[in-house]
């Protein structure tokens, strides 16, 4: 049988071939919680805090068909990742991802109201940790 939190492990350059810059990263908001002092989502394996780190997604292709180029990947660590600092002045540090995972899921927030439902196949990702950007690997 398939678990129903499928996550299937993916290359990071398969995910990003051209590479990502890191745009940030901030705790994950338990919005049942968001009252209490310490709203941090937990992972419901291994009970550590989640962690989202924006990204600018390189790929040229990314942009294409209304999508956005920016990206979230969810990171499960005790201490919030701290991102590289940048090999370029003025721009934000490059990055990869370790122990990326992706899981897909029905995303059915438009099929509300009268007319024909537009679900659509979406996906999350994770990661186990960041690092610094492999030059010439990705981009």
């Amino acid at each position: 049988m398939v678990p129903l939190t499928l996550k299937v492990p993916v290359p990071f350059d398969y995910v990003f071939p051209a590479g990502v810059l890191c745009l940030g990263v901030e705790p994950a908001v338990d919005f049942e919680r968001r009252n209490d002092p310490d709203n941090q989502v937990r992972d419901k394996e291994t009970g550590e805090r989640v962690w989202v780190v924006r990204v600018l997604d390189l790929d040229p292709a990314a942009g294409k068909f209304g999508r956005t180029t920016e990206v979230k990947v969810k990171v499960c660590a005790p201490h919030q990742p701290v991102p590289p600092a940048s090999a370029v002045p003025g721009y934000p540090p490059a990055i990869e991802f370790d122990g990326l995972t992706l899981t897909p899921y029905v995303d059915s927030q438009r099929c509300k109201g009268a007319g024909p439902c537009k679900s659509r196949m979406a996906y999350s990702l994770r990661a186990t940790a960041i690092r610094p950007a492999v030059v010439g690997a990705s981009a």
